[in-house]
C-alpha cells in the first residue's frame, strides 16, 4: 500500500517506517499546503496533521486516494463529507492527550492568575525583585466552568478538583454518572457563564458549536472572570474576547487557539488575495490586538506538544494505518 505522509520533524521517518513495515512511504516535510504541485495518482493513504487542509482540491490531487489517517483528535481541517462521497474513509486519533491539552490549560490558568509571565518579565527585563503590580488570586475556593465534559474536559476536572476549586460544567450529553462520582454539577450554558470564576473551553469545533462564546453572550459571563481555550480558536469569537477585555467582563485570557491562525502566520495572504476576506482581516487585527494585551496570555497552539502525546499520536494513526490495509475498521470519525 502507498502511503504520502505529511510530517513535521525528521526523526518521524524511522518512527513511522519501523511501525509499518512492508508499505511504500513517501516522506513530505510539511504540510499540503506546503507541496500543493504534488501529485500521485497511486497513493492510497494520506497521513496528516491538523495544519495540512485536505478538501476537494487536495483530494483531486490523489485520484487513487482510499484512506485519510488525521493524526489528530480534530479533523475539521478534513471535508469529510466530500471524501465520503468519493467512498474515502477517515480515521483520526480519538484519544493521544486528555492529560496533556488539560495540563497546559491549567498552566495558563495559572499563568493568569499569578500573573507568572509579568514576574519573569519583571526580573528578566528590569532586573527588579518587587512585587509590585503582581498581586494575583488564589485557585482554591473559585469555581471553575467546564465547557465540554469529554477526555480532556474531564481531566481538567481532576486537576481543578485538586486545586480546591468548585466545579461545574456544560455539556451537550451530561454525564450524569461521571459527574456524581467526580464531584461535579452540569448547569445551563447561561448560568455556567453567570457563577464561574473561571470558564474552560473544551468542546470539540463543529458548526453547532461555531462561536458558541460570543459578542451576544460574552456580557453574561461574571464580571472580573478568565477565560481559558486550549480546543479550537473559531469556538469563541474574537470580537467578544476584544469586547470582554475592553469592557473587563474579563479580567483575563489564556489562549493556545485563535481565529484565523494562519493569516497571522502569514499576513502576506491578505495583502496580496485578489479577492481579500473581510472578516478574516478584521479578525486578524482583533487577534493583534489581543497578543498586544497586558492581560492575554497567548500560545502558539502547543497544548498537544509533549514528546509522549505525539508518540501516542503517531502510535494510534500507524495503528489505524495498519488496520485499514488489512480491511478492518479503526477509529473512523463520526459519521453525522
Amino acid at each position: 500500500m502507498k502511503i504520502i505522509h505529511f510530517y513535521n520533524e525528521d526523526w518521524e521517518q524511522g518512527y513511522i517506517a519501523e511501525r509499518l513495515p512492508g508499505h511504500e512511504i513517501v516522506f513530505l516535510k510539511g504540510t499540503t499546503t506546503d507541496h500543493a504541485d504534488f501529485r500521485d495518482e497511486g497513493a492510497e493513504v494520506l497521513s496528516v496533521f491538523v495544519n495540512s487542509p485536505v478538501n476537494k482540491d487536495v483530494l483531486n490531487r490523489f485520484p487513487n486516494l482510499k484512506h485519510i489517517a488525521a493524526r489528530s483528535t480534530g479533523f475539521d481541517h478534513i471535508d469529510t463529507a466530500e471524501a465520503k462521497t468519493r467512498g474515502i474513509t477517515v480515521s483520526y486519533v480519538p484519544a493521544y492527550g486528555e492529560n496533556t491539552v488539560a495540563e497546559f490549560a491549567m498552566a495558563l490558568l495559572l499563568t493568569v492568575s499569578r500573573k507568572m509571565y509579568e514576574c519573569v518579565k519583571k526580573v528578566q527585563d528590569e532586573g527588579l525583585f518587587s512585587q509590585a503590580g503582581l498581586r494575583g488570586f488564589d485557585l482554591k475556593g473559585r469555581t471553575i466552568g467546564i465547557l465540554g465534559t469529554g477526555r480532556i474536559g474531564a481531566h481538567m476536572i481532576r486537576i481543578a478538583k485538586g486545586f480546591e476549586m468548585n466545579v461545574i460544567a456544560f455539556d451537550a450529553f451530561p454525564k450524569e454518572s461521571m459527574a456524581q462520582e467526580m464531584g461535579f454539577t452540569y448547569v445551563s450554558f447561561d448560568e455556567l457563564l453567570a457563577q464561574s470564576d473561571v470558564v474552560s473551553v473544551h468542546l470539540p469545533y463543529m458548526k453547532e458549536t461555531h462561536h458558541i462564546l460570543n459578542v451576544d453572550n460574552i456580557s453574561k459571563m461574571k464580571k472580573g472572570s478568565v477565560l481559558i481555550n486550549t480546543a479550537r480558536g473559531a469556538l469563541v469569537e474574537t470580537e467578544a474576547l476584544v469586547k470582554g477585555l475592553r469592557e473587563e467582563i474579563l479580567l483575563g485570557v489564556g489562549l493556545d487557539v485563535l481565529e484565523e491562525e494562519a493569516f497571522i502566520e502569514d499576513e502576506t495572504k491578505l495583502i496580496f488575495d485578489a479577492h481579500p476576506n473581510e472578516q478574516a482581516l478584521k479578525t486578524t487585527l482583533a487577534n493583534h490586538y489581543l497578543i498586544e494585551h497586558p492581560r492575554a496570555i497567548i500560545a502558539p497552539h502547543n497544548a498537544f506538544n509533549t514528546d509522549e502525546a505525539i508518540k501516542r499520536i503517531l502510535d494510534t494513526t500507524t495503528e489505524n494505518i495498519a488496520a485499514f490495509s488489512k480491511g478492518e475498521v479503526k477509529n473512523l470519525v463520526p459519521q453525522k
